[in-house]
């Protein structure tokens, strides 16, 4: 008689290697997803947390890439991860959907070698998801890694001749209408540019890391004093106090930053402060309004530019949280200021008070998608309407507030079309002769590309800037 077989002792369990920069990235993730949360807000505390336990400062730049590279091309890696899976992507649990894009993510576009790339985020999926979906999620990238991310797109995308617009939105990793919103504002701020080039070129720059661009706030210091703290730090392009990080360094341990003689802004933000700040009034000199001033940059980089001139600073802001940062970033600003909270429709002032008024109004922030990736994805056409009269409130009460001779600069960190022209074109057919359009290109000297005027849009791709617009209006009557 046989003895039969000897059974085979079971595979003691293995718990999963803890990988600190992919579980950072896999929660930032979630609280974008589920909370609603920003990256740029949620990733820090998430980095700290994990740098208290041991992360190393290599492992964060991972974390950091991972995050921001997953969200900003999470369109093109929806759509190859669905011609990789056997059901419709909406029936994928999204936990296991963030997992996939961090994968496709680290497959597709980064220089981690194949065989790492699967097995380090297959671990992950065993940690925050167990063995069973671990499975799912290894199958799905060995499909995901036998192409590139060139042949992959060529697969899933449509050709340029049949649908453009579609062809645009997974290549580029864009929401359709983001591109179709996008492609009619360049033909209208660019005449003659708005081809395939010009547009492709927009949504490239708009999945490109920025550089982290500092200010240097007049009075307080210099930019060659900021620049002696920052050795790699080159000089700005554009304005005359800014200094950018190209490796986009960590500026938060400057001393000049924590005492908020220094600052994190974005290169065309300074432009629209010093813009209205050099814009020529009839008149006195004294007062300066900013009407939507949180959470404080612009207010920051005004105050110091109107102590210069003699005058004072008015910062108003509606939400107490962000009048609080307001006040925050004009503490020890060289002239006098009052931050108040109130709401710019409603105003705390009589009218003709100021002489210059800033309104960098509420918007959909489709001018900051390098910045603020998963806005893209956020945002819907019906937004960007339910802005326009807000918007459209903002202005007229701006213009209501400046004394006759004075000026306006309205303000919006979108390039579209209904939140730009169409917003100052729809208050000037209101208000007819009492306001006429102050030239804003000579008052940006050196940018070149600014269009037919007299209002002026900067774009990402030709500027290395946020898509800021920026009109200027003078009270007339």
């Amino acid at each position: 008689m046989s003895t039969p077989p000897a059974k085979r002792a079971p595979r003691p369990h293995r718990r999963p290697k803890k990988d600190p920069a992919r579980i950072v990235a896999f929660r930032a993730l979630r609280a974008v997803d589920e909370r609603d949360a920003y990256a740029n807000l949620v990733l820090p505390s998430l980095l700290r947390e994990a740098e208290q336990k041991g992360m190393d400062r290599r492992d964060a730049a991972l974390a950091t890439e991972l995050v921001y590279g997953t969200l900003r091309q999470q369109g093109s890696y929806d759509a190859i991860i669905a011609a990789c899976v056997d059901r419709p992507l909406r029936e994928v649990d999204p936990p296991v959907l963030d997992v996939l894009s961090l994968g496709a993510h680290q497959l597709l576009a980064t220089r981690i070698p194949t065989h790492a790339a699967v097995s380090a985020t297959v671990e992950l999926a065993r940690a925050v998801l167990g063995d069973g979906r671990a499975k799912f999620v290894n199958a799905v990238l060995r499909r995901i890694s036998a192409q590139d991310l060139d042949a992959w797109l060529a697969q899933v995308a449509p050709p340029y001749e049949e649908d453009a617009e579609d062809h645009l939105a997974v290549v580029h990793s864009h929401p359709r209408w983001v591109v179709a919103a996008l492609w009619d504002a360049l033909g209208r701020w660019q005449p003659g540019s708005a081809g395939r080039a010009a547009i492709e070129q927009l949504l490239a720059a708009d999945n490109e890391r920025p550089a982290v661009t500092l200010v240097a706030r007049p009075g307080r210091i210099s930019v060659a004093e900021l620049g002696a703290e920052l050795p790699e730090a080159e000089p700005g392009r554009w304005s005359p106090y800014a200094l950018s990080l190209a490796e986009g360094g960590d500026p938060s341990g400057l001393a000049a930053v924590r005492e908020g003689s220094a600052g994190v802004q974005d290169e065309g933000s300074q432009l629209v402060a010093v813009a209205l700040a050099n814009a020529p009034v009839e008149g006195p000199d004294r007062l300066w309004l900013d009407g939507c001033a949180g959470p404080g940059g612009k207010a920051a980089l005004l105050g110091a530019l109107a102590a210069e001139r003699g005058a004072a600073l008015v910062a108003s802001e509606r939400q107490p949280h962000r009048a609080r940062l307001v006040a925050r970033a004009l503490a020890g600003n060289p002239g006098p200021y009052t931050v108040i909270t109130a709401d710019g429709t409603r105003p705390a002032w009589r009218p003709g008070t100021f002489d210059r008024v800033l309104v960098d109004v509420p918007c959909s922030g489709l001018g900051a998608l390098r910045r603020r990736p998963e806005a893209r994805w956020r945002r819907r056409p019906e937004d960007v309407a339910g802005f326009g009269p807000l918007q459209r409130d903002l202005l007229r009460s701006a213009l209501d507030a400046v004394r006759v001779g004075g000026v306006v600069g309205y303000a919006t960190c979108s390039p579209h079309l209904a939140e730009t022209r169409a917003v100052v074109d729809d208050v000037l057919r209101e208000l007819g002769a009492q306001v006429e359009f102050v030239d804003a290109r000579p008052l940006l000297p050196g940018v070149p590309e600014l269009g037919d005027g007299p209002d002026v849009q900067l774009w990402p791709h030709l500027h290395g800037t946020d898509a800021m617009y920026l009109a200027l209006l003078r009270r007339v009557g």
